[in-house]
């Protein structure tokens, strides 16, 4: 023990002997130790009749012992001596051994030493098969029965046999076999299918004795997750393979997978089978046996905290091999896990530590990696009422998670009040943070690399499809950097892809995201996907790829809406009454009454006072889809595109610079019941088709064009009424803004109003978009477009002639026109577009001033012009892992080939 920790731990001492007046208590725990021994000495005596104990059990039951008959009333600590210390049963801690506030139990490590907990056991008696590999019966050293799924030998968790094999080179790329067909569109939906069967290509399609034990790892459709089915037949001739449970979604093809667990398949390093029939084990060991050690796990928890276990602390001890999660804390109070190792343990469903509810625990200063699922999984607090549970992980180093379940995320939030501080996550296959709930504070973390083996995915992620997730969030002072996601993209597997930084999906609503640096993300930093009443300041935003801010709203039609409403209004309604609630940012509105007169939804949100610098020449500044700007905000930003333009998406019109280009625009030369004077038909799909004068709309004129349905089902094309005006000269290169009053005899009549040029079998154009639905009251349409010039899409230098045009393809009722009009205008840039729409109005293009960018260093010097538009240094110092004496190790080994970080 340094000495430092010999002073700390002194004063815990003085401290509790202050409060409590009585003196502490303390056992020892050591492998050659012996239950039937007092525990009070930390190694045997020289008569070898005394010395410490031999198992934790022994030790906690001598506490409870001891507390039950009112002998201890002071702390406990329980000193374990480094060694193996093998569980054939999970260590479980309830009430009965609860220390107080004022007297803790503690369970540590004996100075600097390393105790290791494993929940297995060692498997021994290997002998040659065929080859490399070994086998030994481990039915015979107390595994029968017992169907373990996880190996770990020489300290690192081995592949169970499968094929394609695991490729150490590329393991997020390579090692896979791909589902057999045509390549569907991701987001396409088609009736019928199923999610338990899917067609192998022929070379994967291997002979294996019992198909039936087989199982898929396979990412199926959105690659937003795996699942892990086992084979219920293959129909060979079609190459069909049907799955004895359903994937969570549909398996395309293209989709990724690979086969596990047939003996066949053992055939690399570091592979291995067990027989369940004869529990005969098979191994090919990476490296010789010889001094090294495989155990197999016989528990699916290590540790377990019960309901109503108070005031334990577990320190300095390394917990390894087990199914499940290694340490589970449920409804506990002021437990602590802290300064740990958690590694190689967890399946599919399980994770390193878990907090379940109860108050006031903390996960802290752990080290944990090569888990199954999660890092750390922590809930707790009542939804209803806002109590907060303040269970939090602090000062962690996560990496590696998600080994079995591709959701698995560094530490998964959820409750109301809970905290995720000063961790370092990273080498993930999904999101650092995954959160839900209310008042949560995910703060001064640093989150890297992650999204390696996911798309549609980011450094933080909640949804809000109940309304009310994950209002009352803090997101503040991260760095979120190199989120980089992995998917198809038009049918090749692709990285970097569709990876956000703060990512707040699905209407989630009222998070503040507060002096973050977020950098180098595939899609964008931040990502509002209908997010609402939202608060998103002073933070810097670094090089997003396609953009640096995504807003991506609905519409009243969207089937994410209409889908997810009732769940709106009932997670709404649960907590709309209850006073806690009448705090939150914009709840007095009912789900109901959310969509805007301009049919979208996504309202509220303030974006202001931060930081976007980037270089890419491509990226865009922000991506808005179905935002309305008349109810959300973003201004008095900083935004630095290298002297680059700023892109926005947004076209706006300046002023008209032409008088109408057309020849009677309001049909007012003409002679009624006959089409007006310089307007012709260019198709009239049935002799008794017409288009004719008829009397016009008051506010305008003496006549209107009305034209009849006529509508020829037996044909292909050419099938309904197209009018055009006379040929026009229109200038290429230059923007140009067609209008029209428009009315239908029926509400939702479909019509096209468009400019178009072409040459039979040479070319042809029209202005996209130009399509319309008509109503019976007169209404103005316009669509603003541009004449394509050399170069661009569309071009071709023959064009020459233009056409007004109006379609009518119903096969009923009539459609009436009246003051068209074709102007030349002047179009605004996109940067002046946007500002035209409300946003950005009072913000400053300039560089920020960072202290060295190159080095990463995104502190500002102090002549920076983000000042003046109030910004505040964000304090970069305090992000991530800080040195405590509350640590498993230090310092934290970045991974090779990561960048020099100055945070």
């Amino acid at each position: 023990m340094t000495r430092y920790k010999q002073f700390v731990f002194s004063l815990s001492v003085a401290a509790a002997i202050f409060l409590t007046g009585c003196q502490p208590m303390e056992f020892y725990v050591a492998p050659q130790g012996n239950d039937n021994w007092s525990g009070k000495y930390v190694k045997p005596t020289g008569d070898g009749k005394d010395g410490p104990f031999a198992t934790l059990e022994r030790a906690r039951n001598e506490i409870r012992s001891l507390k039950s008959r009112g002998v201890i009333k002071g702390p406990v600590t329980v000193f374990i001596r480094e060694g193996i210390y093998s569980l054939s049963q999970t260590l479980k801690f309830g009430p009965e051994d609860s220390g107080i506030a004022e007297a803790l139990v503690i369970y540590r490590a004996y100075g600097d030493e390393k105790p290791l907990l494993i929940g297995g056991k060692q498997i021994t008696g290997f002998a040659q098969y065929k080859g490399n590999i070994v086998k030994t019966d481990v039915g015979g050293q107390g595994f029968k029965n017992i169907y373990f799924r996880q190996l770990v030998f020489d300290g690192k968790r081995q592949h169970l046999a499968r094929y394609p094999n695991y490729d150490s080179q590329n393991p997020y790329g390579g090692g896979w076999a791909y589902a057999d067909g045509k390549y569907l569109e991701m987001y396409k939906d088609v009736p019928g299918e199923d999610r338990h069967s899917f067609t192998c290509k022929q070379e994967d399609l291997h002979e294996w004795a019992r198909p039936e034990e087989v199982e898929v790892f396979v990412f199926a459709r959105y690659n937003w997750w795996n699942n892990i089915c086992r084979i219920k037949s293959i129909d060979r001739s079609t190459r069909l393979v049907t799955l004895a449970n359903d994937a969570s979604y549909p398996i395309r093809p293209g989709d990724r997978y690979y086969f596990r667990n047939a003996l066949e398949e053992l055939d690399a390093p570091g592979e291995w089978y067990l027989d369940r029939q004869t529990w005969a084990l098979y191994f090919w060991p990476p490296s010789p046996l010889e001094g090294r050690s495989v155990y197999a796990p016989v528990v699916r928890t290590i540790l377990e905290l019960g309901r109503g276990t108070q005031h334990i602390t577990f320190r300095g001890l390394t917990f390894e091999c087990c199914e499940g999660t290694a340490i589970t804390l449920k409804d506990t109070t002021n437990c602590l896990i802290t300064a740990c190792t958690i590694r190689n343990v967890g399946d599919y469903n399980g994770s390193g530590i878990s907090i379940n509810d109860g108050r006031k625990n903390g996960v802290i200063g752990c080290d944990i990696y090569e888990v199954g699922s999660h890092g750390v999984a922590i809930s707790g607090g009542d939804r209803k009422t806002l109590a907060p549970a303040e269970n939090y992980a602090d000062n962690n180093y996560i990496h590696h998670m998600g080994v079995f379940y591709k959701q698995g995320v560094g530490i998964s939030l959820s409750g109301v009040g809970n905290r995720a501080s000063h961790n370092l996550i990273h080498d993930g296959p999904r999101m650092g943070i995954m959160f839900s709930g209310n008042n949560l504070v995910i703060e001064y973390n640093h989150i890297r690399h992650m999204n390696l083996e996911t798309s549609d995915t980011g450094a933080v992620y909640t949804g809000g499809r109940d309304w009310i997730s994950s209002r009352g969030t803090m997101i503040r002072y991260n760095y979120f950097h190199d989120m980089l996601g992995y998917g198809q993209e038009k049918g090749q597997w692709v990285s970097p892809f569709f990876a956000w930084g703060v990512y707040l999906d699905d209407n989630s609503g009222g998070v503040d995201v507060i002096g973050n640096i977020v950098a180098r993300c595939s899609r964008a930093c931040i990502h509002l996907h209908n997010g609402r009443d939202t608060v998103v300041e002073n933070n810097i935003f670094i090089d997003g790829n396609l953009q640096q801010i995504e807003f991506s709203g609905w519409t009243d039609t969207h089937k994410y809406w209409t889908n997810h409403l009732p769940s709106m209004i009932k997670g709404y309604e649960m907590v709309c009454n209850q006073l806690a609630w009448s705090h939150m940012r914009n709840m007095n509105l009912h789900p109901t009454n959310a969509v805007l007169p301009d049919r979208t939804i996504m309202a509220g949100n303030r974006f202001s006072r931060n930081i976007m610098y980037y270089s890419n020449s491509s990226s865009k500044y922000v991506r808005a889809h179905n935002l309305s700007f008349d109810h959300n905000s973003c201004d008095s930003n900083l935004i630095w595109h290298a002297g680059q333009p700023l892109l926005t998406g947004q076209k706006q019109v300046g002023k008209t610079i032409s008088t109408n280009l057309l020849y009677n625009p309001g049909f007012e030369d003409g002679t009624p019941g006959a089409m007006p004077k310089d307007w012709l038909w260019q198709i009239r799909p049935t002799n008794t088709a017409s288009a004719v004068l008829v009397e016009g709309n008051p506010a305008s004129g003496k006549y209107s064009l009305c034209i009849n349905a006529a509508f020829v089902k037996e044909k292909q094309r050419d099938n309904y009424p197209i009018i055009v005006s006379k040929d026009l000269q229109l200038e290429q290169g230059h923007w140009y803004r067609v209008a029209a009053k428009l009315k239908a005899t029926k509400p939702e009549t479909r019509a096209g109003l468009m400019i178009q040029s072409y040459i039979a079998k040479v070319y042809f154009w029209a202005n996209w978009p130009n399509e319309v639905k008509v109503g019976p009251d007169w209404k103005d349409y316009q669509f603003t477009f541009k004449v394509p010039g050399p170069g661009e899409k569309g071009y071709n230098e023959r064009m020459k002639v233009f056409r007004v045009r109006l379609d009518f393809p119903e096969d009923s009722g009539s459609l009436f026109a009246d003051d068209i009009s074709l102007t030349e205008v002047e179009m605004l840039d996109e940067w002046t577009s946007w500002q035209a729409r409300g946003m950005d109005q009072h913000s400053v293009v300039a560089d920020p001033l960072f202290i060295n960018v190159e080095k990463e260093d995104y502190r500002l010097k102090s002549d920076s012009p983000a000042f003046k538009l109030g910004f505040k240094s964000i304090p970069v110092k305090a992000i991530g892992p800080y040195k405590d004496e509350l640590r498993a190790s230090w310092p934290i080994v970045e991974a090779e080939g990561a960048r020099e970080k100055p945070l």
